[in-house]
């Protein structure tokens, strides 16, 4: 049985992620080729270099762990103890819409629940990462390291960030039911962080995800003191067949 380093895994994972950043800046600064997956979600050719990248440095690093990747032709069948998830360019939509909330997200589940997670937003060279139970923190664009934690909610409600591109009816309906004092809509797991980091309270998603979409700010929103679960309040677990998420809600309380 192999041994999981997480620190070394973590401190790589930030370099592969602040690599595929500047790497997708390369393509958001030109020409922006988009085309349609067959799901109908788009894709381009900064997530296909982002991809190839971080899966060969994972590789290089962990040849044993295996990798479950967005833009993989063919998606591993699963059932690993421990695996990565990784979504290179999460805000696809956002980037090709010439809009700078993209995110790299690398991820590592361990019996089906996430232990560690890198998220890097490559536009403002923010890095937000985490490891449950040792803590979460936001590096600024000059290296510096400020551990961040979720917070109380505010008597007179609760700040909610929810889905720019994915709009719900699902998620209307929820919010109806909690005391709302301000609305931010965004793209990409930037969401989990804001409320990881103290800035929101709460993140709805009742629309379609991926374990990819999801894997990394669970990781880091956990390791903040907050936490995610299914829309019925079960556990949120990985490892799923398809790997295709149920409707969530990220908690920062």
């Amino acid at each position: 049985m192999y041994s999981i380093n997480y620190d070394e895994y973590l401190a790589s994972s930030c370099i592969f992620a602040r690599d595929a950043g500047r790497l997708i800046m390369t393509y958001f600064e030109g020409v922006i080729n988009a085309r349609n997956k067959e799901d109908n979600s788009p894709v381009t050719d900064a997530d296909i270099a982002a991809n190839a990248l971080i899966v060969n440095a994972l590789r290089g690093m962990a040849p044993h762990i295996p990798i479950v990747a967005e833009e993989d032709d063919v998606l591993a069948e699963g059932g690993y103890e421990t695996f990565w998830l990784v979504d290179p360019l999460d805000g696809t939509r956002s980037f090709v819409r010439g809009e700078p909330e993209f995110t790299v997200n690398i991820g590592l589940i361990h019996q089906h629940k996430p232990v560690m997670g890198v998220i890097f937003v490559p536009a403002t060279g923010i890095l937000y990462h985490g490891q449950v139970g040792k803590g979460a923190f936001r590096e600024g664009g000059q290296g510096q390291s400020i551990p961040i934690a979720v917070r109380t909610p505010a008597e007179d409600g609760m700040v909610v960030v929810k889905s720019r591109s994915h709009p719900s009816v699902k998620t209307t309906a929820f919010l109806e039911t909690v005391k709302v004092k301000q609305m931010i809509a965004g793209s990409s797991s930037v969401k989990f962080c804001q409320v990881a980091e103290g800035s929101a309270d709460i993140y709805p998603r009742f629309g379609r995800t991926m374990e990819w979409d999801t894997a990394a700010g669970h990781a880091i929103l956990e390791a903040a003191g907050g936490r995610v679960t299914t829309a019925e309040g079960e556990p949120f677990l990985y490892g799923k067949a398809g790997y295709e998420n149920p409707p969530f809600i990220a908690y920062g309380y």
